[in-house]
């Protein structure tokens, strides 16, 4: 009864999320067909790799394909795509309903979505593969490895996402949470590159050993349970799927275990509040940024300066580009060689200063990249402003700069850090000059998406979640402004390709000024553009629902 109560809710919200807005429906309609390519492509790698004929890529690729997925479940919500929450927690915060049909409820919700559908779409290729290649016993052990694996991704996803919500809300650990995340997420860059180097010269007998090792692990297990069956093994293929249905229980209790409090929203657990003492409330309210002139622009800076160290969702976005932005310049600058010393051969970029300022300009735009929705975190609150008659330009210029108090001293230090890594101080203008002018041109394209591009965000306190179809919306609006960022700062490149060895000394200048302009045109379109679209800005990023 709960299932299908739960269910019928979910479809129901979906529906009415549709209702008069084109744009959603696009967006849903799009990420279908890119879950149809994706899994499809999946799919039809997995019934290759099931054949009789070819034994090496059936013990490799299902496993260590299957470990990837559950991955990807785990890291993609966190980094990228979020978790959708329709059906939020909190809206059943003051319900008489038991916890254990919240979870079965909420779980069967969380299985009609495109992800899910997608993933699905990609193992059935176990079961095809299964069937084509070793008969019907293979391919029944096939499929409830498939159900057990399907519901341990869905299952892992919501609990990690609940657990990190709980911790990032919590004012007493969320500091050492974000560390974490930190530390946790800046392992996977160089753990990628370490695999592609490690597998262009690897041993496969050796990498069918590690393969079946994985396999016994909750990574793999209901995936390489196929394999086993596929060998005949069906003991070992029984024994894999109960590590998956152990699992999936564990991940399910630990989940039951962080939903009570993702629904009632975290506590302050930062302890005994300091007395408010003396002071007047203006320098109270301005704090460690006193320094900031004491006008109505000046209050609003200090506002979004601490909105975006405190709101969970804001501050995961600055911990993402705090990691991603050390290793990719260390990356493009140095390349693999720079992390693998072993590899003699390792490619490295060419002592070209075009390309060289091409790589670091990509970097400078990722710092923009969380303002291209920088609306749809205030949500209704919003309309405090819009009632108020805040001046469009007023309002992107205090948001712009609030943010750029944090990435901008963060652009000093990674350019510092690739400086020092690289061993030529010479460098470090050009790295700083063009970092900034990346980011220029970057907020320059996010402030015109974010007013044209705006979209809700749900009401809950999981910094992760996005409404159905969201992930998509999220993932393209940032595409749109990458595009938009590096067509604006292809002036800067052909600069340095002109310009040759005296790049080095123009770089800082050049970059400097050509962010500031990029960005006084930024404010200008779009200050006037919420200046004129302020109550179709306010619709777009309510939720509804």
């Amino acid at each position: 009864m709960a299932v299908r109560l739960f269910a019928q809710l979910k479809l129901r919200v979906l529906r009415n999320g549709f209702r008069g807005k084109p744009a959603r429906v696009a967006m849903f309609v799009l990420s279908l067909f890119f879950g149809a390519w994706f899994g499809g492509g999946g799919c039809l790698a997995l019934i290759a790799s099931m054949q009789p004929a070819y034994p090496e890529l059936t013990a490799l690729v299902p496993t260590l394909g299957g470990a990837l997925l559950v991955i990807g479940w785990l890291f993609g919500p966190l980094l990228w795509f979020g978790v959708d929450e329709s059906l939020a927690p909190a809206k059943f915060a003051l319900l008489p309903i038991p916890r254990r049909t919240l979870i079965t409820g909420l779980l069967t919700a969380a299985l009609l979505g495109v992800p899910v559908a997608a993933t699905l779409l990609a193992t059935s290729g176990l079961v095809i593969g299964s069937a084509l290649g070793h008969g019907v016993l293979p391919a029944v052990v096939s499929a409830v490895g498939v159900v057990v694996g399907l519901l341990m991704c869905v299952a892992l996803s919501r609990a990690v996402t609940s657990a990190f919500a709980n911790l990032l809300g919590s004012r007493r650990v969320r500091d050492l949470a974000a560390i974490g995340l930190a530390l946790l997420v800046a392992l996977l860059g160089p753990a990628q590159i370490f695999g592609i180097s490690a597998l262009s010269r690897a041993d496969f007998a050796k990498l069918e050993g590690f393969a079946e090792v994985l396999g016994w692990t909750p990574l793999a297990a209901p995936w390489s349970a196929a394999v086993s069956a596929a060998r005949g093994d069906y003991l070992a293929a029984v024994a894999k799927v109960g590590i998956g249905v152990v699992t999936t229980g564990l991940l399910l209790w630990w989940w039951s275990a962080t939903i009570e409090r993702a629904m009632l929203g975290a506590t302050d657990a930062s302890g005994p509040r300091r007395a408010a003492g003396s002071a007047s409330p203006v320098p109270q309210f301005f704090g460690r940024l006193r320094w900031v002139p004491a006008t109505a622009e000046g209050a609003m800076v200090v506002r979004e300066a601490r909105y975006w160290w405190r709101d969970t969702r804001r501050r995961a976005n600055l911990i993402t580009f705090a990691v991603i932005g050390v290793f990719l310049p260390v990356l493009f600058n140095l390349g693999p060689s720079g992390l693998l010393p072993s590899e003699a051969d390792a490619p490295a970029l060419p002592d070209n200063p075009a390309i060289h300022t091409a790589s670091m300009v990509f970097v400078g735009v990722l710092g923009a990249v969380a303002v291209a929705n920088q609306f749809g975190f205030d949500g209704t609150a919003y309309a405090l402003h819009l009632a108020t008659g805040v001046p469009g330009r007023r309002e992107i210029r205090s948001r712009i700069i609030g943010y750029s108090l944090y990435i901008v001293p963060l652009i000093v230090l990674i350019s510092i850090l690739v400086t020092l890594l690289g061993g030529d101080a010479a460098e470090l203008p050009a790295r700083i000059g063009i970092l900034l002018g990346g980011y220029g041109v970057s907020l320059t394209a996010c402030l015109i998406v974010s007013v044209f591009g705006a979209y809700a965000l749900p009401e809950t306190s999981n910094p992760f979640a996005v409404n159905t179809g969201g992930g998509l919306t999220k993932s393209l609006l940032a595409l749109v402004a990458m595009v938009g960022s590096v067509i604006l700062a292809t002036p800067l490149i052909l600069a340095a390709a002109l310009a040759g060895d005296l790049w080095t000394w123009l770089a800082l200048p050049v970059g400097v000024a050509y962010g500031l302009g990029a960005v006084w045109l930024g404010v200008i379109i779009g200050g006037d553009a919420v200046d004129r679209r302020g109550p179709e800005l306010l619709a777009a990023i309510t939720p509804r629902g």
